[in-house]
């Protein structure tokens, strides 16, 4: 794990906060899968929101000097994923959140608060 990860954690918290996303959980899953090293998870209460939350995090990591390598959902989906390598940041619809429950799926990973980043 590196302390790029960890600063690009701690970026995407805050903007997902300034947002006023719900629930923001972060999964450490450096120790569990090669495919990144935390996972953000986060709900919003409608679509206008979960945009919202989405340009939010895309704007404060650009501004920092990283650069989204993937994403995938539009303004109608109820799940946007950002892939940035390190992390992959999770944005749902409550609904939706709860329907595929990735905290269960990857509760091998360690469960951090955003204080703690």
């Amino acid at each position: 794990m590196t302390n790029n990860s960890k600063e690009m954690a701690k970026i995407a918290c805050k903007a997902l906060e300034d947002k006023k996303a719900e629930d923001i959980r972060v999964i450490d899953i450096s120790e569990v899968s090669v495919i990144a090293d935390y996972f953000i998870i986060a709900d919003g209460s409608n679509p206008n929101q979960l945009q919202a939350m989405q340009e939010a995090v895309d704007e404060a990591l650009y501004k920092a000097g990283y650069t989204v390598r993937q994403v995938e959902g539009n303004q109608r989906s109820s799940w946007i994923l950002m892939d940035y390598n390190d992390i992959i940041v999770h944005i749902f619809s409550k609904e939706d959140r709860m329907f595929y429950d990735l905290e269960r799926i990857w509760r091998d990973g360690k469960q951090i608060s955003a204080d703690e980043l």
